[in-house]
Order: C-alpha cells, then structure tokens, then sequence
C-alpha cells in the first residue's frame, strides 16, 4: 500500500520529468513508421512545457506513454521516461497505479466523457483517495471538500453530491483538476483542458492551473494547439511534427524568434484579434432578416415546478448579399438556437425570419419545403455531419437530386465544386473515413454549396480544426462569398476567427443581443460590459502573432 501523504516537494534542481530519446511505433500499414521519434525534453518543478503541434504531431501519445495508457497497437521502442529518475517504461502495470495521482496525474480534453455519468463527483474523486490512501471515509470527504475548495467551486457540499450532467463545463473541467490533484502530484498533465470551453471559462481555467502549479512547485505537461494558450502560461515550448521534436525554447524566442520554418508556419496561421479592414458596402439585398426573433424551452417534470428557459428574447439581425454576420458569446448565450430557429431546424416560438421578402418563421413544414435550399448550414465536426456508409459524391448530390435536378447534373455539379474547394473531383467515389478533418470540413462546404443557397450558415465550422487548416477554410469561405456573392452567418466563440472573417458582429449573451455592429467598431471600441469582459478574457491578446524579430 503507498504511503498515505506521499511526499510532494520535488528538488528544484533536478526535473521531475525527462523525456529521453523516445521513440514509439506505429502498426504495420500506417503512412509513416513512427508516432514519435527520437523525442527528448524536460519538465522542471514550477514549470509549464507546452507541446504544440497539429492533429498527428504526436503531442498526446506523448502524454499517454508517460501516464502508461497507450494503445495496445502502439509500443514504445526505444528511449526512457524519467519521473523523478524512474525509468517508466519500465514499470510494470501494478507500479504505474500507484504513480497515477500520486505522483503523476493527466486532466483529459473533455470532461463529461472522462466522468463516469452514473456517479457523483464526489465519489469519483474519493475513488482515488480509497485507492492510495489509508484514509477513513471522514477524512477522505474531509480532503475532497478542501481540494474542492482549493479549485474555486461554489458550495463544494453540493458540488460533492452532484453528478457531472448538473454541472456547466468549466465545473466538470475543475472536478478534473481537483481528481488530478488531490494527492500534490509532482507532474500534471493537461491534454487541451481547455479547447471545448468557453474564453471567459478557458481564462478561469488557465489562471486556477498557473495558480496550483505555482503554489505547490508543480511541473506541468500542457498539450495545446492554441498558440493564445501558449502565449499565456507556457514556461518553455517544445514543437512536434510528425512525431519529430523540431524546435524547443523559452516561450518568448518560440513565439517572437523561431527558428524552424514549420514553427514559423504554425505562428502565422494563428488569426489576429484586430478585426481585417474589409471594407465591404452596405448596398447588396438583403438576404435574411429577423425581427425580435425568440425561442422559449419549457419542461415539465413529476411533482416539480415547470422550467422556462429562454434561449432567443428578441433578436434582430439581418444580412445582405456578399456580407458575413458572425455572432460570438458563450455557450449558452443563444448563438446555435438562432441558427436554428433561421434555418427551420427548430421552431422560432417568437417573431419573424425573413428569407428576402418571404416569411419563414412560421410557414408550415410542406409550404417550407421549397425554401430549403436557400439556407444551408456547415456544422462544427464534420465527421459527425456526414454518413460514413455512402460516398462523399453521394452526400454532396443527395440534396440537389431531392429538388429535382438529374443524377448526371448533379455529379457535374458535385465535380465543379469538388475544385472549388480544392479537392480532387475524381475522389467522389471515397468514403469520409478516407480524408481528414480539413478536407471533410472542405466536403460539407461543397455539399451545402450544391444547393445553390442564398444563406451560407457556418456553425462553429472551423473550432475543431487545427490552426492552420483553419486558416485554408477560413480563407476559402471568404473567396467563395466574394465569388458567389453569398451571404454568410458565422457562429464561433473564437474572437480571433471572427475578427477576421466577419464584416459585422453580433455579441449575444443570455439569449438576447448586447452588442451589434461592425466588426471595426465591436473589436476597437466596444460599449457593452459583457462584450469587454469577453475581450479581455482571450488568451494571448496582446501578442500579434506571425510577426517575428528579425
């Protein structure tokens, strides 16, 4: 049994991690040989390493071999994980459950799959007090009140009782921090903790982590494809491409001074927070128009009073030709219900939706029908938006043969605009499954551009992606609305995107609008409250990225 208080003082001269010449393998058949490569750093106590990379860089495989949770299908083959001199990778599986939390601990990229639904928070974490510790129930709850506590959760009583569903997400993520941190590990790693939250959530989050890792001399492992992130709290960086370690340093020389041409890339792909000078014209027709648009959820429940949740009180957008309306806020504040409620995935239960000079909010489903085809949305994954039994040809003409138009047509069509995202025309016959996220993303704009439509919605489109094939889509939505002089409504919580690709801005909170107005204007002089605490919250916002000493 490991000792109840393991000792939590790392000696500051010596790290608590070492990754040296690690090398892990890839199955036989895989594009390349290696995952990672030949890979060494450090982590220091009080220390924040950031790993950086895109999608298939290696950065979580990395983070998985030091924990012992690797996939059977990969094997480390050469090197040595050092945490506080103990050779890892030569642990057997009984002695990596006692390092878990004790010593070494891992917050996971999303945490409502993380938690086990069926139980509260509290015995989650007691789990692993009862597993390392000779502690007695008192004094277990004892200690997970206090780590409770310590993480700044309102009322912990209640949290402690509390099952993951009835919390918000920066509540989950904070149960993860304090699960990882009960027993003073001296190496925490954070694999993207942050990516699905909330900026003002994400900047809460950052600042408890900076905060614990100062506090108790933790060194910490942070894998993260967000350079503002990186900007914020990183120490040092190590950049990974490919699974080969291609620049290390202090985070100002990385970021200011980069070295590698591929680091250089990644920096420049990151958006600026000053909105781009577009200088588009309010003289195109409207295209879609709202007027105190609103949509209400009520539930009923045995022996409770009904819940009212307003999600839509009286928004009033509109769009013209050739213009890009982003809407930015929290989760929560309405932005995808008044997508919804604009593209009849969902009914208005308030207003009006003008589509031109048609009326849509309340025409019934077989009158709707025809007008379809004038919006069409781009969903966040794109993996989850497509059906993985049929071809890709096939979803993008599926729309276009159901109004009408000949199979033949169609795949003229679906070729056509195959190039215009620029995609291979004769990769109509592959499966999703076959591409990568970037270019599904690419697919799903084609298949919505089949339609022909007068509304282009773009629902968190590009969040998933990594920064630079964010960039490619984002910069291929904007030529494609000059050329076909589309209308666009972009729904992203990411300050950055949308002070690049929005024309105007549309700042909602609680449902309602609280700002509204170029993105000039919102960006640089914002009037709301809400909005200035929005802006001040992005990671990374005073550093202009992609501007590099010589």
């Amino acid at each position: 049994m490991p000792n109840t208080m393991p000792s939590t003082m790392a000696d500051p001269k010596k790290p608590v991690l070492e990754v040296r010449n690690l090398s892990v393998s890839l199955p036989a058949g895989a594009d390349r040989a290696h995952a990672v490569e030949n890979v060494s750093f450090t982590v220091s106590p009080g220390e924040i390493v950031c790993l950086v990379g895109e999608s298939g860089s290696g950065k979580s495989v990395i983070a998985f071999t030091v924990m012992g949770l690797l996939a059977k299908a990969l094997k480390p083959t050469s090197g040595e994980i050092l945490l506080e001199g103990e050779n890892i990778l030569a642990a057997d599986e009984s002695r990596l459950r006692e390092l878990r939390c004790t010593r070494m601990s891992m917050i996971f990229q999303e945490p409502m799959t993380a938690l086990n639904p069926v139980m509260t928070c509290g015995l989650q974490i007691d789990e692993v007090l009862e597993t390392h510790t000779k502690l007695d129930a008192a004094e277990r709850k004892a200690k997970i009140i206090a780590i409770l506590d310590r993480v700044k959760l309102p009322e912990p009583e209640r949290i402690y009782a509390s099952y993951p569903h009835q919390l918000s997400g920066g509540q989950r993520q904070r149960i993860m921090i304090a699960m990882a941190l009960v027993l003073d590990p001296v190496l925490l790693i954070a694999d993207e903790p942050t990516t699905a939250l909330d900026v003002t959530t994400q900047a809460e989050i950052l600042k408890l982590i900076a905060e614990l890792q100062a506090g108790e001399g933790t060194g910490v492992l942070f894998i993260t494809h967000d350079f503002g992130v990186v900007a914020e709290i990183a120490h040092r960086v190590a950049v990974l491409r490919w699974g080969e370690l291609v620049e290390v340093g202090p985070t100002e020389k990385i970021l200011s001074r980069p070295e590698h041409s591929y680091t250089k890339m990644l920096i420049s792909s990151v958006p600026s927070i000053h909105p781009a000078h577009r200088g588009v014209r309010r003289d195109g027709t409207t295209v879609l128009r709202t007027e105190k648009l609103g949509k209400t959820y009520s539930g009923n429940a045995f022996f409770q009073k009904a819940r009212v949740v307003k999600a839509a009180v009286d928004v009033d957008l509109d769009i013209r030709k050739g213009e890009t309306l982003g809407i930015v806020g929290e989760s929560g504040s309405g932005k995808s219900t008044v997508a919804r409620c604009i593209a009849r995935l969902i009914d208005p239960t308030e207003g009006k939706v003008f589509l031109g000079d048609t009326e849509i909010a309340t025409m019934s489903a077989r009158k709707l029908r025809p007008h379809r085809r004038r919006v069409q949305i781009v969903f966040q994954d794109p993996y989850r938006s497509m059906n993985p039994r049929i071809t890709v040809g096939d979803s993008i003409i599926e729309g276009p043969m159901n109004f009408g138009l000949k199979r033949d047509e169609a795949l003229d069509r679906a070729r056509n605009l195959m190039e215009t995202v620029r995609l291979d025309p004769n990769s109509l016959d592959r499966y999703p499954h076959q591409f990568s996220g970037g270019q599904r993303q690419r697919i799903c704009i084609a298949r919505a551009l089949a339609m022909e439509p007068e509304l282009l919605i773009a629902d968190e489109a590009v969040s998933a992606l990594d920064v630079s094939v964010q960039k490619q889509v984002l910069e291929l939505l904007d030529e494609i609305r000059v050329r076909l002089n589309l209308a666009v409504l972009f729904i992203t919580h990411d300050l950055r995107v949308a002070a690049q690709i929005c024309d105007y801005v549309a700042v909602m909170s609680k449902g309602r609008i609280v700002e509204y107005g170029s993105a000039e204007q919102v960006f640089g002089a914002p009037r709301d409250d809400y909005t200035k605490a929005l802006f001040s919250a992005a990671p990374g916002r005073n550093w202009e990225f992609g501007k590099f000493a010589a």
